[in-house]
């Protein structure tokens, strides 16, 4: 069972007000509730729900509205696959500190803000984003933390604290877009299965007319559960984008080990039923 899809089982088996899960840890995708006569595909089916469970994939989405880099571009070009995993790329935990060391590296290859350039920074990946999420949340006076990794990690000594400060804005700017993309990503779902609040809109009735459901988006993954700044900038993206009155009826549930769990869960269900509940028309 897909992993996304498990932790969806898991999280409406909890709540039935559930109707995605997305998971953003060291790589992405999501998963959401669709009625089977709004999928093509499927046009000709029942299922005994009338709904069906759409897997996504969409670390692998891509557009042009997207807000790619120079940086963003260098990483995919040198990625094992590139014109791959576009959205992942500039949102999953398996990238964001490898952006960070790119702009660290143009910076050095620039200016002389770094003193003599280390080799270390042209190295893909040593960079690791838990270091990238340390420096980001360091909240000392004189940012000891960021100090340390540019030393131990990127052999880059005595860096001083206007620099580390300007290191400290870096990590924001690039985990604030992700959280944001990752934001906007879950408001598409919620736009594609009416749980934005836009479903009256349409029908000539205000935002204030509409009554909001209850809507659970299941959440799983390191980078979501244990950075607590992009957690806090996604939860703050789905307010601006679908607004405070819409917002505090979205409740994203952080769930644990749902593709092992949910997939026991999904086989539990599926043995209790004697024939197959997708039948022709």
């Amino acid at each position: 069972v897909n992993d996304t899809v498990g932790t969806l089982a898991l999280g409406h088996y909890h709540d039935e007000d559930t109707v995605a899960a997305v998971i953003i840890g060291t790589g992405t995708n999501a998963c959401y509730l669709e009625r089977t006569d709004a999928i093509i595909k499927c046009q000709g089916l029942l299922t005994t729900s009338g709904g069906m469970v759409v897997n996504m994939e969409w670390g692998n989405f891509w557009s042009s509205h997207l807000p790619r880099t120079s940086y963003d571009i260098d990483l995919d070009a040198e990625s094992p696959n590139p014109n791959d995993q576009g959205f992942e790329k500039m949102i999953s935990g398996m990238y964001l500190g490898d952006i960070v060391r790119r702009v660290i590296l143009r910076m050095s290859e620039e200016s002389d803000i770094f003193g003599p350039a280390s080799s270390r920074l042209s190295m893909a990946f040593i960079l690791r984003t838990p270091l990238m999420a340390a420096m980001h949340e360091d909240d000392s006076p004189e940012l000891t933390e960021v100090a340390r990794i540019l030393n131990d990690v990127l052999e880059i000594p005595d860096v001083p604290l206007k620099v580390r400060k300007l290191i400290v804005k870096i990590c924001d700017v690039v985990t604030r877009r992700a959280a944001r993309l990752a934001a906007a990503g879950i408001v598409g779902i919620l736009k594609k299965i009416g749980r934005d609040g836009s479903g009256g809109i349409s029908s000539g009735r205000s935002r204030s007319d509409i009554r909001m459901r209850r809507t659970v988006v299941a959440i799983e993954g390191g980078l979501y559960s244990s950075y607590t700044l992009f957690r806090e900038y996604l939860h703050e993206a789905l307010t601006d984008i679908l607004g405070d009155d819409i917002a505090q009826h979205v409740i994203l549930k952080v769930t644990e080990d749902g593709s092992g769990i949910g997939a026991a869960l999904l086989a539990a269900s599926h043995s209790s039923y004697s024939v197959d509940t997708v039948q022709p028309l």
